[in-house]
């Protein structure tokens, strides 16, 4: 039976397809924007021109100054040059940093944005905000942040290298996973993080084998769409409040965290969650533990599996454990200061997560 339940869809354009970039006047034109603000980060600052010529005089500027987690002061500055350009709505083009960045433009002036993924975050598909501000990263919600168009294209993942292309997809996995025993999980929900996750793992490994391989990139930019909607409609949990707190105080690497932490999260909370257990289950082609399963993909891909790597030292693993403790966010499993500490153990590691779940996979 299915029970009851909300869901609420989100006002989302989106255009699909390699080539797609090529419409972006046409949804410039089409929210009747005049001065648009070219987001990226320095990485990317080619790309970024390359889109604001292409735009013509409808481009205002371009500032190619994106960062990790969204540092207040650079929100401060993209905002007052927003104001001083008279811009009336920006184009990030990136991952989550750009999207991020144009996202804190909006939530301060209310200018529309239209969103060009290069990576597999799926932050275009959200109105969660995150800003970071004296080493804590603080997260909200507002419709006004949404873009109101994305434009994915998988010729713009072309030059995203082998390891960012894993953990940007591994960083998408983390939604569906979270959203599948969220509080407010419904079943349009599940069947959107359960595709999600079987498109990535499907085109991740061929996107790492081949990163020319336009299909594999865009089955991996359609995976990556289904898991941010997903993040847009439920609550996230224990896995990211980890990486929140990971990211905002000791400044790791956004998606390369995500990658350590979701097999020890998920591990973590599967005992507590049978269903979520077994529609991984079948996204991952059978396996009975699928908390171990994405550890042993992460090595497949030639991705980060210790929080060490990332930078972060063994003494940090008490701080962070009690800020994950002080303020958790809604988990199905009782948080506590003992079980985080070993996972956070496991993690730093890079030891194999700890599970209890061993189980016959239900059939589909």
């Amino acid at each position: 039976m299915t029970g009851s339940f909300t869901y609420q869809a989100l006002p989302m354009r989106v255009v699909f397809g390699a080539g797609a970039l090529a419409k972006l006047p046409d949804e410039v034109e089409a929210l009747r924007l005049t001065r648009v603000l070219v987001l990226c980060s320095p990485e990317q600052e080619d790309t970024g021109r390359a889109v604001a010529a292409a735009l013509g005089d409808r481009a205002a500027g371009v500032l190619p100054e994106a960062r990790m987690h969204v540092p207040i002061e650079v929100a401060a500055r993209a905002r007052d040059l927003a104001r001083e350009l008279g811009a009336d709505g920006c184009v990030a083009v990136g991952g989550g940093s750009a999207v991020g960045l144009g996202k804190a433009i909006a939530l301060e002036h209310g200018l529309p944005v239209i969103a060009v993924p290069t990576t597999y975050a799926g932050s275009e598909m959200t109105p969660v905000w995150g800003l970071t501000e004296g080493g804590q990263k603080r997260t909200g919600r507002d419709i006004r942040v949404l873009p109101k168009s994305v434009l994915y294209d998988p010729e713009m993942t072309l030059t995203l290298p082998a390891q960012m292309s894993a953990t940007s997809g591994m960083n998408a996995i983390a939604h569906a996973v979270e959203g599948l025993y969220a509080p407010d999980a419904s079943p349009i929900i599940s069947l959107m993080a359960e595709e999600g996750t079987r498109a990535l793992v499907s085109a991740l490994p061929r996107v790492v084998a081949d990163g020319r391989d336009l299909g594999a990139r865009g089955k991996a930019q359609y995976g990556a769409w289904l898991c941010g909607a997903v993040l847009a409609a439920t609550t996230m949990s224990l896995h990211h409040k980890l990486c929140h707190t990971l990211g905002g105080t000791l400044d790791l690497p956004h998606a390369q965290t995500h990658t350590v932490v979701l097999p020890h999260a998920l591990a973590y909370n599967q005992p507590a969650v049978p269903g979520a257990v077994a529609a991984l289950s079948r996204a991952l082609g059978g396996v009975p533990d699928p908390a171990r399963e994405l550890w042993e993909l992460a090595g497949r891909l030639g991705a980060p599996r210790s929080l060490a790597e990332l930078g972060m030292q063994e003494a940090d693993i008490p701080r962070i454990a009690e800020l994950a403790v002080a303020n958790p966010y809604a988990n199905p499993r009782p948080v506590t200061n003992d079980g985080i500490t070993s996972l956070l153990r496991a993690a730093w590691a890079g030891d194999p997560p700890i599970t209890s779940v061993r189980q016959e996979v239900p059939a589909s």
